[in-house]
């Protein structure tokens, strides 16, 4: 099977429809589907899938809180987060709770399946879609005049900053 997917989504219709997306694809294989963060929590410490692709807003523990915790109970499971928020804080937020890549719900499937083989081969993965969103934020740090120094960010947020810089590493 290859990768071994948690897929974690509340809309319950999106788990048969991602279910057969996957299917045609040999390196991939979905072990399970939950539909709230506790559900996920749980699932990822019974099936230790490689990845999982979370949701970020879903009802009583979101995606945030369970990426937080299943991260935390081991740190060798890779989170995707799958939203159709493009609000930089969400996603800064959601790569703090451990996050490896973050995809926006309107992008093509082939971009989903890009941004597994990404995180599973240990690199991180921002959609295209919201690169800008997350530099006209942090741009604008500098505008406002605040303090952007390197050392205030945490070691994701640099990571996270040297995947959209747009040349070499931060230094």
């Amino acid at each position: 099977m290859g990768i071994g997917i948690l897929y974690v989504e509340d809309h319950e219709v999106f788990h048969d429809c991602m279910r057969h997306l996957f299917e045609s694809e040999d390196d991939i294989g979905v072990l399970g589907t939950a539909n709230n963060g506790r559900s996920a929590v749980r699932l990822a410490r019974e099936l230790t899938p490689e990845l999982v692709i979370m949701d970020i807003m879903m009802p009583g523990m979101n995606g945030i809180e369970a990426t937080r915790q299943i991260v935390s109970e081991n740190p060798a499971v890779k989170v995707i987060g799958l939203s159709a928020l493009s609000d930089s804080k969400k996603i800064l937020e959601m790569f703090r709770a451990g996050a490896k890549g973050y995809v926006v719900k309107d992008s093509a499937f082939e971009e989903l399946l890009q941004a597994i083989q990404t995180v599973a081969r240990g690199k991180m993965y921002l959609s295209p879609n919201i690169t800008g969103v997350v530099l006209e934020d942090f741009l604008n740090l500098f505008e406002a005049g605040q303090s952007v120094g390197l050392d205030l960010l945490t070691p994701r947020e640099q990571e996270v900053l040297q995947l959209v810089a747009p040349t070499g590493p931060i230094s």
